[in-house]
C-alpha cells in the first residue's frame, strides 16, 4: 500500500509543492463522503488564484503610477501649483486638513505632483496635526477622533462560523443522506403497516443515529476551527517602534494610525501606507505586494511607501498616511486569508488510504446488499410476484439497502485525514503554551521526522543578555565588567583615545539612547549594540551631546555579509571621518595604523598585529564575542554617493562580549543526540568563540569538525561529501554558507533539516530548510515570514520541545491508523460474511452508525491527542524515506483483526449454545450480545493501540484527561443503549452474565494483543 500511496499521492511536500500536485490527489479521492468535510482544511486554490492577480494589477498599477509621477514631476518644475482639493466638513470638524482618499490617492497612485501640492512631507505632517519629531499625541479623544475619520489598521478577516454552519456541513455526508431518505421511507411503510409508535421506531433509530453522529461531529470540528482561529490571531501579532509624545515605544500595529511616526530597520515589515521622512542606504523589497523581486530605493526623491513590503537594507522613520482596508496590502490579505494552508503529506496519504479502502468497502456493501436481497428476489420471482410487495417485504429490502449503505460509512475511514488535523490543532494548541508559534500546519508533523537542526548561536544557545567584560583599548587589556572598572579605564586612557572611542560607539550604532516617561533613559536595539552603548555609557559618555557635536551623512548598516557597519561623519571644523566595527579580524585586516598608550597614531606593524589577533583569539577562546572598532580620516572630495571605503582605517580598540550559554542547553543537545538528531551550529562569529561555546553546549565532539565560511566556499563537491556529515560547528559564516550546507545535507544526505534563523539574510536558508524555525524576540519580520515555526522565547530547549510535540503528532496518528482500520477490517468482514453465510447482517444501520462515531470522532479525539512522553525522543527520527503504514501496524492491525472476527464469527455460529439461548427472542439477543463484544472489543483494542511495540499500554492514561472521557462517555452510552434504547437500537436489556461474557471478550484482546507484540517484523 505505502508504494501505491507514495505513487499516487506522493507529490505533496512539506512545503512549496505546485499547485499541479495539489489539484492531482483531489482528483483521485473519488470516494468521499462529504467532501465539504474532508476538504474543509486544504489550500483553497481559487482563492490564491484571485491574490496573484491582485499581485499582478498592483505590479501594472505602480509601475504607470511611477511612470506618470516622473512626466508629472518635469512637468512642473518652475510652475507655480494651486490646489483644487476641497476638505471635506467632517474631517474639518475632526481638527485634521486631509482626508484618507486624498491620503490614499497620493502615496497609493505615487502621485508627486499632489504631494508637492499639499507641502510636501511637512505639509502632510501638519494636515494629519502630527510632529514629524514626537509623532501623535496620545490623549484618548484625539486618538478618537482620528480612528473615526481614517479607520483603524485591520484588514477584513472571514466572519467565525458558528457551530451550525459545521452542523450543516456534517449533513452534507452523502451515505448520512441516502440513510435519512431510508429512515423516512421507514417511517411511513412502518407507520402505515403497524401504526403510531411501535411502527416508527426503526426509522427514529436511525434519524437518532443520525444526529447524534452530526451533533458530535460538528462540535469536534467547530472546537478545531476556534484553535486554528486564535493561532491565526497570534501569528499576526507585530510589533513596531513608534514615537508618540516625544516618547519611543513598542506597538502593535493593530494600533498605527495616519500620523504615527514609525521607525524601521533591516527585516522590518512596513506596517501601513506611509511617507519616508528621514534615513539611511533604504531598499525596500514589493515582491510580497507586487511580485516583483528587484528592490526599490525610497528616499526625499521616491518617498513613498507601501503596506506588506519589507525593508531589504538601511533604516528609516516613516510618517503613517493610510491604514487597513484602504491599502492594497489590507485588499490582498483579506483575499489571501481565504486562501487556507497548503495541506500535509500526511493528511494527503490519509486521504489516499480513505480514498483506498472506501472502493473497497463500496464494493464490499454492494456484494452485500445483492447477497442479503437475492434470497427475496428469488422468492418472488419463482412466485411471480416480482411487481407486487407488501410493506413487510419492502421494509425488509429498505433495511437490506440501509445496511448496505451503513457498512459503506464505517468501511470509508472520513476521519483519517481529519485526525490528522485534529492531532495538529491540538498539538499546536499546547506548543503555544511551551513557547513555540507553528505558521504552517505541515511544519508540525515534518519537525516529527527531522535528523538535523542547524542552529544560530547568538540567543538560541546563549542568553542573549551581553555586556562588555574585556577591551584592549592602545595595545592594553583591561577587564570592564562593572561601572567601577569602566571608570577606572576611562581615567587610566588618554583624553583623545576616550572622545574617539565614545564617538565611535554612539554614531556608529543601529542602536538608540533614549529617555522614558519616567525620566529613566532606555537603551534600543540588537544585544550587541545594547552592550555597547552601556560600556560608552559607563565611561561617562553622553549619547545626545556626543550625537549632536557631528552630523551623520551616510549609513552602510551591518549585515551578514559584509560582517561590519559603517558610518561616514560630517565634523564641526569641516571635513568627514569614517567609523566602522564589525568581526574583529576583517575589520583589523582593514586597519594599517593603531592608537599606542599615549593617544599617538602609530603605522600598524607585522608585530603589533600579530600581538592584536593573539588578543582577538584569546578572548574568542574565553567564548567571548569580538569587535573592532575602528576610524579614518577621509580625504577632499569624497562624495556620499561612493561606497565607505573598505581600507586605511586606525584601530582603535577592540572588545570582548560575554553572552553566556543558556541554562539547560547542554542537557538538550543530549537529548537530541540520544533521539538520533544530529545538531550543528552555523554562526558568524570568530571560530575560537563559536568552538569554545560549541564545546560548552555539548556540541562539538571529539571526531566533529569546526570549519570557516570562507574554507567551506572553497571545497570541490568531492570534499563536501566527506566533509559535510562531520560538520559540527560552522564560524564566520555567510548566509550563503548556510543555504548551501542545507542544500546538501537535505538532497546529498537525504536529511530532514530544521534551520533556526533570525536575520534577515537567513531567509533563503529558512525557505531551503524543511522546517525553517524563526526566533520571536531577536528575529525580523522577514525571517518569520519565512519560517514555519516561531521559538517565541529564541531557547534552543523549546526546538527540541518542538521536536518532540513533532514525533507526538506523528506517531498518535498511527495509532489511530491502527486503531481505525482494524475496526474497519472487523465490521466489514463480519457484516460481509454473515450476509453470504446466513443471509443477515448482526449489526444493524443504528449499530454500525454507533460503531463509526466510537472509531471516528471519538477514537481521533481519544488517541489523536496523546501528548507527548520523553520516551519519544530515545527512538530514531523516521528521517525522509520512513514508512508510514509500517510492518509492526500491520502486525497489530492483521492480528486484531483475526481475534475480533474469531469472536465475532464463534458467537454468531455458537452463541446460542455458548449462552444457553432458547425461546423466540433468541436472535435479538444474540445480535445484541455480538453488538455489545463488538464494541468492547473496540473499547479495548482503543487503550491496546495507546502503544504500538510496548508491552505496558496503561502507562499514563488517567493523566490523559481527554482519554478517559471517551473511554469512560462511550461505556456509559453504550449501556444505556443496550438497557434503555432497545426499540431504537435494535437490541434488548442483557443479563449480568451476558454483561461480563461480552467485557471479558473484549478484554481478553488486550493480553492477545500484547502477544501480538511480541512477534519479530522487521522496522520498514
Amino acid at each position: 500500500m505505502e508504494s501505491y500511496l507514495e505513487e499516487r499521492f506522493g507529490g505533496v511536500q512539506p512545503k512549496n509543492s505546485s499547485e499541479e500536485a495539489l489539484r492531482r490527489w483531489r482528483r483521485l479521492c473519488s470516494v468521499v463522503k462529504n467532501p465539504k468535510r474532508r476538504f474543509r482544511f486544504t489550500a483553497n486554490l481559487e482563492k490564491r488564484g484571485e491574490a496573484e492577480a491582485i499581485k499582478h494589477a498592483n505590479h501594472e498599477k505602480l509601475r504607470v503610477a511611477v511612470l506618470v509621477s516622473k512626466a508629472a514631476l518635469q512637468f512642473i518644475q518652475g510652475l507655480s501649483l494651486r490646489s483644487e482639493y476641497v476638505v471635506p466638513e467632517e474631517v474639518k470638524a475632526a481638527g485634521f486638513q486631509i482626508c484618507a482618499d486624498e491620503l490614499g490617492s497620493i502615496v497609493e497612485g505615487h502621485d508627486s505632483k499632489k504631494l508637492i501640492i499639499h507641502g510636501g512631507v511637512d505639509g502632510i505632517a501638519e494636515k494629519l496635526s502630527t510632529s514629524k519629531t514626537d509623532g501623535l499625541s496620545t490623549d484618548e479623544d484625539s486618538i478618537k477622533r482620528r480612528q473615526d475619520i481614517y479607520g483603524i489598521n485591520k484588514f477584513t478577516e472571514s466572519e467565525v462560523r458558528s457551530f451550525w454552519v459545521f452542523v450543516w456541513e456534517a449533513l452534507q455526508d452523502t451515505t448520512l443522506i441516502i440513510l435519512a431518505v431510508c429512515a423516512f421511507v421507514s417511517l411511513v411503510v412502518g407507520i402505515a403497516m403497524e401504526g403510531w409508535p411501535k411502527g416508527a421506531h426503526d426509522g427514529l433509530g436511525i434519524v437518532a443515529s443520525i444526529l447524534l453522529v452530526v451533533f458530535v461531529t460538528a462540535t469536534s470540528d467547530y472546537r478545531q476551527s476556534l484553535q486554528f482561529k486564535d493561532l491565526d490571531k497570534e501569528k499576526k501579532k507585530i510589533q513596531v517602534q513608534v514615537t508618540r509624545n516625544g516618547f519611543r515605544q513598542r506597538l502593535s500595529i493593530y494600533d498605527l494610525l495616519p500620523g504615527d511616526v514609525v521607525h524601521l530597520a533591516i527585516g522590518d515589515q512596513v506596517p501601513a501606507d506611509g511617507l519616508f521622512i528621514s534615513g539611511f542606504s533604504l531598499l525596500i523589497n514589493e515582491s510580497s505586494l507586487t511580485g516583483e523581486s528587484e528592490p526599490v530605493a525610497v528616499n526625499e526623491d521616491n518617498p513613498f511607501l507601501l503596506s506588506g513590503t519589507k525593508v531589504q537594507d538601511g533604516s528609516c522613520k516613516m510618517l503613517v498616511t493610510t491604514v487597513g482596508m484602504r491599502t492594497q496590502w489590507g485588499k490582498l490579505m483579506a483575499t489571501l486569508s481565504e486562501g487556507g494552508d497548503d495541506e500535509t503529506p500526511l493528511q494527503v496519504k490519509l486521504n489516499g488510504v480513505a480514498t483506498i479502502i472506501g472502493q473497497i468497502g463500496l464494493f464490499f456493501a454492494v456484494i452485500t446488499f445483492i447477497v442479503l436481497s437475492q434470497g427475496l428476489f428469488s422468492k418472488k420471482y419463482h412466485e411471480g410476484l416480482l411487481l407486487s410487495w407488501s410493506g413487510d417485504e419492502a421494509l425488509e429490502l429498505l433495511e437490506h439497502f440501509a445496511i448496505a449503505v451503513t457498512i459503506v460509512v464505517v468501511a470509508v475511514p472520513e476521519g483519517l485525514p481529519l485526525a490528522v488535523t485534529l492531532s495538529l490543532a491540538f498539538a499546536m494548541k499546547k506548543m503555544m503554551i511551551d513557547k513555540s508559534l507553528v505558521r504552517h500546519l505541515a511544519a508540525c508533523e515534518t519537525m516529527g521526522s527531522a535528523t538535523t537542526i542547524c542552529s544560530d548561536k547568538t540567543g538560541t544557545l546563549t542568553t542573549n543578555h551581553m555586556t562588555v567584560v574585556k577591551a584592549c583599548i592602545c595595545g592594553n587589556i583591561k577587564e570592564v565588567n562593572g561601572p567601577q572598572n569602566a571608570s577606572k579605564l576611562c581615567s587610566e586612557l588618554p583624553e583623545i583615545v576616550v572622545k574617539t572611542l565614545l564617538e565611535s560607539i554612539f554614531n556608529n550604532t543601529g542602536g538608540e539612547v533614549v529617555f522614558n516617561q519616567d525620566g529613566k533613559y532606555q537603551i534600543l536595539g540588537t544585544p550587541t549594540e545594547t552592550a555597547l552603548l552601556e560600556f560608552a555609557l559607563a565611561l561617562g559618555g553622553d549619547f545626545k551631546a556626543k550625537r549632536d557635536e557631528t552630523k551623520i551623512v551616510k549609513v552602510e548598516p551591518f549585515n551578514s555579509t559584509k560582517k561590519r557597519m559603517s558610518v561616514i561623519l560630517e565634523l564641526p571644523g569641516g571635513g568627514c571621518r569614517a567609523h566602522c566595527k564589525g568581526a574583529s579580524e576583517i575589520v583589523l585586516a582593514a586597519c594599517d595604523k593603531f592608537i599606542d598608550d599615549t593617544g599617538s597614531v602609530h603605522p600598524l606593524d607585522k608585530t603589533t598585529a600579530d600581538k592584536l589577533n593573539g588578543i582577538i583569539d584569546s578572548f574568542a577562546g574565553e567564548a567571548l564575542r569580538t569587535l573592532c572598532l575602528a576610524y579614518r580620516e577621509m580625504e577632499e572630495g569624497f562624495s556620499i554617493v561612493d561606497h565607505i571605503p573598505l581600507q586605511g582605517y586606525t584601530c582603535i580598540g577592540i572588545v570582548g562580549i560575554k553572552d553566556p550559554v543558556r541554562p539547560g542547553v547542554k542537557e538538550s543537545v543530549a537529548t537530541c543526540r540520544a533521539a538520533g538528531i544530529m545538531v550543528r551550529m552555523v554562526t558568524g562569529d570568530n571560530i575560537n568563540t563559536a568552538k569554545a561555546i560549541a564545546r560548552e553546549c555539548g556540541i562539538l565532539t571529539e571526531d566533529g569538525i569546526a570549519i570557516e565560511g570562507p574554507e567551506f566556499r572553497e571545497k570541490s563537491l568531492d570534499e563536501l561529501l566527506k566533509l559535510v556529515p562531520k560538520i559540527q560547528v560552522m564560524a564566520r559564516s555567510s548566509p550563503l554558507d548556510k543555504h548551501t550546507l542545507v542544500k546538501h545535507l537535505r538532497t546529498t544526505f537525504n536529511d530532514v533539516v530544521a534551520v533556526t534563523g533570525d536575520g534577515t539574510n537567513d531567509a533563503p536558508a529558512l525557505h531551503e530548510a524543511d522546517i525553517g524555525l524563526a526566533m520571536g524576540i531577536a528575529g525580523t519580520e522577514v525571517a518569520k515570514e519565512s519560517a514555519d515555526v516561531i521559538i517565541l522565547d529564541d531557547n534552543f530547549s523549546t526546538i527540541v520541545t518542538v521536536a518532540k510535540w513533532g514525533r507526538s503528532v506523528y506517531i498518535n496518528i498511527q495509532k489511530f491508523v491502527q486503531f481505525q482500520l482494524t475496526v474497519n477490517v472487523v465490521a466489514l468482514l463480519v457484516n460481509f460474511s454473515s450476509a453470504c453465510f446466513t443471509g443477515n447482517a448482526p449489526l444493524t444501520a443504528v449499530q454500525l452508525l454507533w460503531v463509526n462515531m466510537i472509531m471516528d470522532t471519538l477514537g481521533a479525539l481519544a488517541l489523536a491527542t496523546e501528548p507527548p512522553n520523553n520516551d519519544l525522543m530515545k527512538r530514531e527520527p523516521v528521517g525522509r524515506t520512513g514508512k508510514f503504514i509500517t510492518n509492526v501496524m500491520w502486525r497489530n492491525i492483521l492480528g486484531m483483526s483475526f481475534y475480533q472476527f474469531f469472536v465475532m464469527w464463534y458467537l454468531q455460529t455458537q452463541g446460542k449454545n455458548a449462552f444457553g439461548l432458547e425461546g423466540s427472542d433468541t436472535d435479538v439477543v444474540l445480535n445484541t450480545i455480538i453488538f455489545n463484544s463488538f464494541v468492547f472489543c473496540q473499547v479495548f483494542n482503543e487503550i491496546s493501540s495507546r502503544e504500538m511495540e510496548k508491552i505496558n499500554v496503561l502507562k499514563g492514561m488517567t493523566r490523559n484527561y481527554i482519554f478517559m472521557a471517551v473511554l469512560t462517555s462511550t461505556v456509559i452510552f453504550q449501556f444505556i443503549m443496550v438497557q434503555f434504547l432497545g426499540e431504537f437500537a435494535n437490541t434488548t436489556p442483557l443479563n449480568l452474565h451476558q454483561w461480563l461474557a461480552s467485557v471479558f471478550l473484549g478484554l481478553v484482546g488486550m493480553p492477545i494483543a500484547a502477544t501480538i507484540k511480541l512477534i519479530p517484523v522487521g522496522s520498514s
